[in-house]
């Protein structure tokens, strides 16, 4: 404890045995509580003991001399050769002040009002809240520091334990975002530099980290960053831990987070599983979060830089000459050491890299259409006004279903405003069928194919109506009759429908004429009710009569063995 003046020691022993709180004291004298507090103990100690006086000071102070008496100089010896020594020196005797115990403990204003603010802590409610309704509810008087101090005591608990985890070599990579250092951004007499974000993936097992500072946080950058780092260190982890971050989760939630779907599927085209942390829990990627402060802490603290180029230069000069040289704090190991062990661990790249895109939702139009880029694409067999899942590539634009996988793949449009549509995927249109007409008049045959071409240049657009007709003739007519009369058409250069269904009709009524009269000079074989190859009718009547005949009725005995003929 300090050491006070006597006459600050003497007031506070005063103050203190008239009963005046420690707080009051400490505004009264200057002096701190803790210092209060701890005379309170000694002159409480002193009333105890019988025959120590109250107002001395405990023995190891330094000012504890000032309450003893100090003998007077000794005096010279006298010519008899006296020894002033043997003098006897007067004793002044401090009288003892019998003065009562006491308490060093200060009892809470607050105290009284425990359940309740111990209700109100449990609600979350901060100290502010709690004494402005002691105030007001409960009519408190004493002050706001005193609700703080209780409340603060209230909160207080005990330093939280952390669990060691460890893991495979090649088993878990962790990731996140950070700021880097000062980059010139506008060069001129008055720069301005700005902080960049700061990527980082450590390795979990060995700690080796890939490190490059990013002007933009998308979420395309957030996936090249990650091929970049997978790459650099030769391989893949089996997991990723990430925090909850927009780029990776789009949906954080306890049990099944939302990954963002081109990260999602970036990770399974290198073989990687996510494993986002749970919301308010860094601690669980503490490995990723070391590496990020070690990294602001060290090669980048004070420092500007001139570009970007410059300081990722830097960054990785700085993590093969300092960084994987390093002893691993915990492992006690060199951290190079520890990734060439890892290395042969880490899942092999893909041959190929991960082909990037931009995912978004559109909706159908009437047309059973979507836009993309100002171009229409067909995405049958999509519902009109439907929302379908647009993947869009560089050069090609695939939709995919609810799974992922893609159902419809078309080349991106060179020019805003056109339509990419197959003949499989135009509706029914009268105005634009004369192709599929003509393919239509060629399965009649090769004169009225011939008559269609001929008609369609002789009148244009407008003749779709009468190749419609020419067409549909197939159905009521023979083809080899619609085949002569077209060659008759094209020989006599008559160009139309109507003169070719009158020639039909005509041919018709004709074949039917001819065949009612050679069917009226022939006439027909009358009918025979009997000859040799014709049985009697007598015949099938017993032969009824034996197979209808009532069970009830019928004789027990069987019938008779001569059998009728069959029939």
């Amino acid at each position: 404890m300090n050491v006070l003046k006597p006459h600050l020691r003497t007031t506070i022993e005063t103050l203190l045995g008239r009963h005046v709180s420690q707080r009051q004291i400490a505004r009264q004298t200057g002096v701190d509580r803790k210092t209060i507090r701890s005379y309170g103990r000694v002159f409480a100690d002193a009333a105890n003991s019988p025959g120590v006086a109250t107002g001395s000071a405990p023995p190891e102070r330094p000012d504890a001399a000032a309450h003893e008496q100090i003998p007077p100089p000794r005096p010279p010896a006298d010519a008899a050769g006296t020894d002033a020594s043997t003098i006897a020196t007067p004793v002044i005797v401090t009288p003892v002040i019998a003065t009562p115990a006491v308490s060093t403990v200060s009892t809470s204003a607050c105290e009284p009002h425990r359940a309740w603010i111990e209700v109100q802590v449990g609600l979350g409610r901060n100290a502010v809240a709690i004494y402005q309704d002691l105030v007001d509810q409960h009519g408190v008087a004493f002050g706001y520091n005193s609700v703080k101090r209780f409340v603060a005591k209230l909160r207080a608990r005990e330093p939280e334990r952390f669990d060691v985890l460890e893991f495979l070599p090649g088993e878990e990579a962790q990731v996140d975002w950070g700021t880097g250092a000062l980059t010139l951004v506008k060069p001129g007499p008055k720069p301005v530099y700005r902080r960049p974000a700061l990527f980082v993936l450590t390795l979990r097992y060995s700690g080796k980290a890939f490190r490059k500072v990013v002007w933009k946080m998308d979420q395309q950058t957030w996936v090249r960053l990650h091929e970049e780092a997978f790459h650099a260190l030769g391989g893949c982890a089996a997991y990723v831990v990430l925090d909850n971050l927009r780029q990776g989760v789009l949906r954080p939630d306890l049990y099944e987070p939302e990954l963002n779907p081109v990260y999602a599927a970036m990770l399974a085209h290198y073989g990687v599983v996510a494993d986002p942390c749970r919301v308010g829990d860094p601690n669980r990627k503490g490995s990723v979060e070391s590496a990020i402060k070690h990294t602001q802490q060290t090669p980048l603290k004070g420092k500007r830089f001139e570009s970007l180029e410059a300081q990722n230069t830097y960054l990785a000069t700085w993590e093969e000459r300092w960084a994987a040289p390093r002893i691993h704090g915990r492992k006690k190991r060199q951290v190079l050491d520890l990734y060439r062990e890892e290395l042969p661990h880490l899942r092999p790249l893909p041959a190929e890299r991960f082909r990037l895109f931009k995912q978004d939702v559109r909706t159908v139009d009437d047309a059973g259409l979507v836009q993309v880029g100002g171009s229409y694409y067909a995405a049958l067999p999509a519902a009109p006004h439907s929302v379908v899942t647009v993947r869009i590539y560089d050069t090609e634009i695939e939709l995919v279903d609810r799974t992922g996988a893609p159902y419809r793949r078309h080349c991106t449009a060179a020019q805003k405003g056109s339509f990419t549509l197959e003949d499989g995927d135009r509706l029914f249109n009268p105005s634009r069928e004369t192709a599929r007409l003509l393919r239509k008049a060629e399965l009649i045959g090769p004169q009225a194919t011939r008559f269609a071409q001929a008609l369609f240049a002789r009148h244009g657009r407008p003749s779709q109506r009468a190749l419609y007709g020419l067409t549909n003739l197939a159905r009521t007519y023979p083809r080899i009759d619609i085949e002569a009369v077209c060659e008759r058409m094209l020989a006599a250069d008559c160009y139309s429908y109507a003169a070719v269904k009158r020639a039909l009709e005509r041919l018709v009524t004709v074949s039917v004429s001819t065949h009612n009269t050679t069917s009226a000079a022939t006439a027909p074989t009358p009918l025979a009710q009997a000859g040799p190859d014709i049985r009697p009718v007598a015949e099938y009547q017993a032969f009824w009569d034996a197979h209808t005949r009532s069970p009830l009725t019928a004789p027990l005995t069987p019938p008779s063995a001569t059998a009728l003929p069959e029939i």
